[in-house]
């Protein structure tokens, strides 16, 4: 079992940043990978950021390519998404996910074994 705990979310301006946690209560470097997915009303999940246990591989969605930085700190079991000159369309809650044994579909909500409950972000224009 692994519990996920995102915090930092909130209302931001356009062109603003805010930094995202997600906390996990199990060490780090026995979780595959981590990633944030976003959910905005009416749409689909849809992929944001991934990082590998080393830290060393990172993937990002298009859209979000350049503004957002997703990191780990496995001594404190901790995953942030750093996300500058946010816009309106990142309106969304954001969930980090746990994945325990990768099988290469980093984009896929399926490849994940494990969800927090999400934080909402509103970036207002």
């Amino acid at each position: 079992q692994v519990q996920l705990v995102e915090s930092g979310g909130g209302l931001v301006q356009a062109g603003g940043s805010l930094r995202l946690s997600c906390a996990a209560s199990r060490r780090a470097y026995s979780i595959d990978g981590m990633g944030w997915f976003r959910q905005a009303p009416g749409k689909e999940r849809e992929f944001v950021a991934r990082i590998s246990s080393s830290g060393i591989n990172r993937y990002y969605a298009d859209s979000v390519k350049g503004r957002f930085t997703i990191s780990r700190d496995n001594a404190k079991n901790t995953v942030y998404l750093q996300m500058n000159s946010l816009k309106p369309e990142d309106t969304a809650v954001y969930y980090c996910a746990a994945d325990l044994n990768y099988s290469g579909s980093y984009y896929d909500d399926q490849e994940y074994d494990y969800w927090g409950q999400g934080t909402q972000v509103t970036v207002s224009s």
